[in-house]
């Protein structure tokens, strides 16, 4: 038997919908000459999830569930600069930060968002090869025609908005992450500097690693743009992202929304997610796109802050792992 390919999702109990639909695309397009093994990151799943989500394993495909504890955690502060998009915190979005250190076994995987779906094999991703680089990930190309952001990446992150990578999909070298000490270098810099973040997991990625990170193409982490992009869309893209808030599950007309729902309803979850769908009111509706207005908003005064990745840079800061 081939090695395992390594596919990790971080979820928590009320998005295992949809990763129920995650799954289930990568069944429907998985190699039978490989084996897979889909690792769930997890505090507290239920058993009835658990049970859900385990029915979709196959002969090739085997799902593992981690539940991780808080000491893994307790250096992540409930502070608002480590806040998802300014809005919440959630420390699951850290957790893919620490899956090289957790996981010794592996030297190379792969790491996904719940919310994708896959339209390719997984084999053909993993085949990329890496070198010494620290990731593989795809340009982010859900916010290049957005102002503030481009602004944000310049001025505060301090990468070319053209390399500034989504961390929604990582194909991650565990072996070469764990010899440059990356979890070590992480924890100093979020405890010793406390910077305010648009996405926080994703913007200590693209400094840390900056200069060592392998461009995927973005037919692995095609985003939705709105519809005047039409044109942009990514003609047979292997894995879709359904990045920000362009959730097929709360907006009709999203970009790449029939793969979705094609998978979706194969799963345990169809009737429960076609409800949900349903039952997104217009106002809801209404406060995503407030809130993006508020992202969009807090991303335009954060270059001014006396901290961010690039003053710290520009001040002879150790950010990025050479």
């Amino acid at each position: 038997m081939t090695q395992p390919i390594p596919i990790f999702y971080t979820i928590s109990n009320d998005f295992a919908p949809y990763a129920a639909v995650a799954i289930q695309s990568l069944r429907d397009h998985i190699s039978p000459e490989q084996h897979y093994q889909v690792i769930i990151v997890h505090q507290g799943l239920t058993q009835v999830t658990r049970q859900n989500l385990q029915s979709l394993a196959s002969d090739n495909l085997e799902l593992i569930f981690y539940e991780i504890n808080d000491e893994a955690l307790n250096a992540i502060q409930n502070r608002k600069e480590n806040y998802l998009r300014a809005d919440f915190f959630t420390p699951s979005i850290f957790y893919r930060l620490f899956l090289a250190d957790l996981f010794p076994q592996y030297d190379k995987a792969i790491y996904v968002d719940s919310d994708t779906v896959w339209n390719g094999d997984p084999a053909d991703m993993f085949a990329i090869e890496l070198g010494n680089n620290l990731i593989g990930a795809a340009p982010d190309h859900s916010v290049e025609h957005v102002g503030p952001m481009q602004l944000y990446i310049k001025e505060a992150v301090g990468v070319p908005a053209k390399q500034y990578l989504n961390s929604g999909v990582l194909l991650m070298n565990f072996s070469q992450l764990r010899k440059d000490e990356f979890t070590r270098h992480f924890l100093n810099l979020l405890q010793r500097y406390h910077v305010d973040c648009i996405a926080p997991d994703q913007d200590y990625l693209n400094v840390m690693c900056n200069g060592r990170i392998t461009y995927l193409d973005e037919k692995w982490n095609a985003m939705p743009k709105d519809e005047e992009f039409a044109d942009e869309r990514v003609k047979d893209p292997k894995l879709i992202h359904y990045n920000l808030f362009f959730k097929p599950w709360h907006f009709d007309h999203v970009m790449y929304d029939e793969y979705f729902w094609q998978a979706a309803k194969k799963t345990p979850y169809a009737q429960q997610l076609k409800d949900v769908r349903t039952d997104y009111t217009i106002a809801q509706q209404q406060l995503d796109r407030q809130k993006l207005m508020s992202m969009l908003n807090h991303a335009d005064e954060l270059p001014d802050n006396p901290v961010t990745f690039k003053k710290l840079q520009e001040q002879g800061k150790q950010v990025r792992l050479s």
